[in-house]
């Protein structure tokens, strides 16, 4: 049986959860397949030598999805409603960083029963690659 996440009011102001990845080739490729977005600096490893990046980088949106776990099964957990997401992309995500995605309370919208965090998405080397804000409503 799936246990329900914290509701609106049992949430507090610096709660945190977090979760960590290896982003991984096989990742990348099915991300591509699902997204639809075969851009080869992401799958051809001969042109993506030619770029700034000097080899094949994860989709953007691949790393941000590490969010989704956060949220759905985390924080606050099963039930949420997510109503917006910002991100901005600071760094490249290689093939082989691990990648984690931390949210924390930062402040509770009483009017919508809602929650908005802060998100930081940092690799092995303590880096952050993203940032954002997500603002969600709690199970009930």
């Amino acid at each position: 049986m799936y246990q329900k996440g914290k509701s609106f009011s049992e949430i507090q102001i610096g709660d945190s959860a977090s979760f960590t990845k290896t982003i991984t080739e096989t990742d990348v490729y099915l991300f591509a397949g699902i997204s639809g977005d075969f851009n080869p600096l992401h799958v051809d490893e001969e042109y993506a030598k030619s770029t700034s990046f000097g080899t094949r980088i994860a989709h953007g949106g691949l790393a941000a999805s590490l969010l989704a776990p956060v949220l759905g099964m985390k924080l606050p957990g099963l039930g949420t409603v997510a109503l917006e997401t910002t991100t901005k992309f600071r760094k490249p995500v290689y093939f082989g960083d691990t990648i984690t995605c931390l949210v924390e309370v930062v402040k509770k919208v009483e009017r919508l029963k809602a929650v908005k965090m802060k998100i930081v998405w940092t690799n092995q080397k303590s880096e952050v690659v993203s940032k954002g804000e997500t603002l969600v409503i709690p199970p009930g």
